[in-house]
């Protein structure tokens, strides 16, 4: 999986929607290089190694490794543009990395024994898929777990909640208390919360 995230980049210098709309005819990608105070680069590369790449859930969490014309350079993907149909990627943003600084990325959430919370007669509601965080590129981990196994009917569980790895905080959380952000709820099946109600009331006469 480590050769997935090492992508062949040439610098271009035939800019503009012509020049785009060329390369994509090639099944070459445009793609921009930025960040780290450094002038913006125009990159090309191949579609269909972005392509194998991009299927990988972790691309997009995950340092990669740009060789532009030889010289390796660290990066984070930070914009990805689709053909409204069709099965092409159109554009990719790319941004620089240093090791000693801290990078802002969102990371994808699994949910794990969600099989467990779901015998209780839940119906399980996600609420965000992927987590804004915060950490060195050596922390940046591919996804963060949520154990469900505990998971009571009726309970929501919070950004507050969830354990990220060492290293890592939440953007959200870093806001402040009122951005807790709702991860994950058991709700009770409907018509459980009438037929409760239902038999309290019984239960009085």
């Amino acid at each position: 999986m480590t050769d997935l995230f090492t992508l062949d980049a040439e610098v271009r210098t035939d800019l503009g929607k012509g020049a785009s709309r060329r390369l994509r005819h090639a099944n070459k990608v445009p793609a921009i290089l930025y960040g780290e105070n450094q002038e913006p680069v125009s990159l090309t590369l191949e579609h269909k190694n972005v392509y194998r790449a991009q299927q990988e859930e972790a691309f997009y969490s995950h340092v990669l490794t740009l060789n532009v014309d030889g010289k390796a350079v660290e990066c984070l993907i930070k914009d990805m543009q689709r053909h409204p149909y069709k099965d092409v990627i159109m554009h990719l943003d790319f941004i620089r990395i240093d090791a000693k600084h801290a990078v802002h990325a969102n990371v994808p959430v699994h949910f794990l024994n969600e099989d467990v919370a779901a015998k209780t007669g839940a119906k399980i509601a996600h609420h965000i898929n992927e987590i804004a965080v915060t950490c060195l590129p050596k922390d940046l981990p591919e996804f963060i777990e949520v154990d469900l196994a505990d998971l009571e009917l009726g309970q929501t569980l919070h950004l507050s909640d969830v354990k990220l790895p060492a290293g890592v905080t939440s953007d959200e959380l870093a806001k402040g208390e009122s951005h807790d952000q709702a991860v994950v709820t058991a709700n009770a099946p409907k018509g459980k919360a009438s037929d409760d109600e239902a038999a309290e009331e019984d239960t009085a006469e």
